[in-house]
């Protein structure tokens, strides 16, 4: 009988050893579900514009280093989202606005470049002008009214939100950006982040009661970093810039006040529906190590340059941007941490990924919160030990 024993162990944990090792993280999502802006968008913007005013996101180079042709997305090839599509094992999402019969079995996208967390409105009163009327809430006011063609009855897309990986961003970006580009001080613009913290939260609340069950919530970039905030708050007062990093000081602190008022918000909502995954996606950090060890990571020294523009200390100007005509981009874009001058190249943006995806800059860490992975591991072991418990009984 003893043997038995040691055979039915002896069995049940090989059993279990195989299991595990074959089980990839995270790849019970059925759907990703993205909001958010020209860091998440993958042709929204492109598809929303008139044939006769495109963006510049619609002419190369954009897409030459993956795609080899523009795809509407703000880089020279694959973006973060796409990344967490591979990582999942779903097709990269397609974007909704503009789609003709489009597919979205397995994923839809509502993010449009420019896009802001607060409505338009809201900011014209306070002087701000946005590039766009395509708020947060615009985007999901879509999605609800898309439903019906995405998922059909009420039931089904309860279900399929619920077996989704909802990505929330990035978003919020432009509306700091818009007063920043303005010159407004950064008084106004820090009275916009509780405003814009608000909104991001109630639009997941919102998708929890459409039965979310995963989120995953991007922070705020090191924006000092930016080329574009490098060229236009450019200063001869060595004071203000990072000396490690070459990075405007002041304004990394405000991307690290955003973020932290985020966090603290998220945790507030994990509190309120603990059966529900709400993952914070640090993209702070996860790109400012590229600036403060760019060699580690196969960058050049300094990487503070766009790739892509003309002109400036920093290869940027505001008049003849990436994909003007006569703008180029660099022969090597792998080397660099800036692809236009707003948007990081796919190189950095697979760096971004790989820290959220595998580690350390998600909180909780993405791969712990796939809770049904471990359900389905569960009931697979049962339905093995039954079948280890028939075999030793033969």
């Amino acid at each position: 009988m003893a043997s038995l024993d040691a055979l039915l162990i002896f069995l049940f944990t090989t059993l279990l050893v195989t299991i595990v090792s074959s089980e990839t993280p995270c790849r019970n999502f059925k759907s990703i579900i993205s909001f958010g802006d020209s860091i998440a968008d993958t042709g929204n913007l492109v598809g929303l514009s008139n044939r006769n005013n495109l963006p510049v996101t619609a002419f190369s180079p954009y897409g030459e280093t993956f795609f080899h042709h523009p795809t509407g997305r703000s880089c020279d090839g694959r973006i973060i989202m796409d990344f967490i599509a591979e990582f999942v094992g779903l097709p990269y999402v397609p974007p909704y606005f503009g789609s003709k019969n489009g597919n979205f079995d397995k994923g839809v996208n509502f993010a449009v470049a420019g896009a802001t967390a607060l409505e338009s409105s809201f900011l014209m009163k306070r002087g701000i002008h946005p590039h766009t009327n395509v708020s947060l809430g615009v985007q999901l006011k879509s999605f609800k009214k898309s439903l019906p063609n995405i998922c059909g009855s009420p039931s089904d897309c309860r279900d399929m939100i619920g077996n989704a990986l909802i990505l929330m961003g990035e978003i919020g970006g432009n509306d700091y950006n818009f007063p920043f580009f303005e010159r407004k001080p950064i008084k106004e613009v820090k009275e916009l982040v509780p405003f814009v913290i608000a909104t991001i939260s109630s639009s997941i609340t919102e998708l929890i009661g459409m039965g979310g069950k995963t989120f995953l919530v991007p922070g705020e970039f090191p924006i000092g970093c930016s080329v574009v905030y490098l060229t236009l708050y450019q200063t001869s007062n060595k004071e203000e810039y990072d000396p490690l990093t070459g990075c405007l000081k002041w304004l990394n602190k405000f991307g690290e006040y955003h973020s932290q008022q985020l966090k603290t918000e998220l945790n507030r909502l994990r509190k309120l529906n603990p059966h529900v995954n709400i993952i914070y996606a640090d993209y702070y950090n996860a790109l400012l190590r590229l600036f403060k060890e760019p060699a580690k990571f196969g960058f050049m020294d300094r990487p503070l340059h766009a790739c892509c523009g003309v002109g400036g200390p920093y290869n940027f100007n505001f008049t003849r941007k990436c994909g003007s005509v006569g703008v180029e981009s660099c022969k090597d874009p792998s080397k660099y941490v800036g692809w236009d001058g707003v948007h990081m190249t796919e190189a950095a943006y697979k760096w971004i990924a790989d820290g959220i995806l595998k580690g350390p800059y998600a909180i909780p860490p993405f791969d712990r919160s796939c809770l049904r992975s471990e359900i389905k591991n569960k009931e697979s072991l049962d339905k093995q030990f039954t079948l280890a418990q028939a075999c030793v009984k033969l």
